[in-house]
């Protein structure tokens, strides 16, 4: 299976794309994508009705409407990743995320003097790689599969495109990439005390 046209660097090597459609700008996942005229798809769009209805299944989409799940769709493919490959880099850019459907994946940290700390695992409906959304747009955390894992890739620079020109699209994912992102914000707190308790008995 081949990686997405004209971007084989800046996705794993070892990932697999599973689905895709017409819609994708082959270099949407490296550069800024070209400006839409309106947020809605265009009649030519052609949209994959399995991705679709995939993420319509999504608890994590729910309640959206039927335009705002084609927006997603036309910025979607299926990807997978093998045991112990990495997903993304802590600091590189982020312009991406995903929605974990199988597998497990677990989040990591650089730390001063301590090294590589393990975060969190996240496992199916979990969203991640939420710093898409967020000024200066690069990932505080590196993620690496645990196990086989399957998910939805998204991109993400044509999503936040998407969420300027509709706002209540807009809207609409902030809610659920704010509540995945407190989450992740208080594992990591509760992660880095342990780590600093741990330090003080050791001395």
């Amino acid at each position: 299976m081949s990686t997405i046209p004209g971007n084989e660097n800046a996705l794993s090597k070892n990932a697999v794309r599973v689905t895709t459609t017409s819609a994708l700008h082959p270099d949407l996942f490296g550069a800024a994508p070209e400006p839409m005229a309106t947020s809605t798809p265009s009649a030519g769009q052609e949209i994959s009705q399995p991705l679709y209805t995939l993420i319509a299944e999504q608890p994590f989409f729910k309640g959206l409407s039927v335009l705002q799940l084609q927006l997603l769709t036309a910025s979607a493919l299926e990807m997978r990743f093998v045991e112990g490959q990495e997903i993304f880099a802590e600091g590189s850019p982020a312009n991406r995320f995903y929605l974990i459907l199988e597998g497990k994946v677990i989040l990591a940290s650089e730390v001063a003097e301590r090294g590589t700390i393990a975060i969190q695992t996240l496992g199916p409906g979990d969203d991640l790689g939420w710093s898409w959304i967020f000024p200066p747009y690069y990932l505080h955390m590196s993620a690496r599969a645990v196990e086989p894992t399957r998910t939805i890739f998204f991109f993400g620079e044509r999503l936040r495109e998407q969420c300027e020109m509709d706002h209540e699209f807009g809207y609409q994912i902030m809610k659920r990439i704010a509540h995945a992102t407190t989450k992740c914000l208080h594992a990591t707190q509760q992660r880095l005390a342990k780590c600093a308790d741990t330090s003080e008995h050791s001395h």
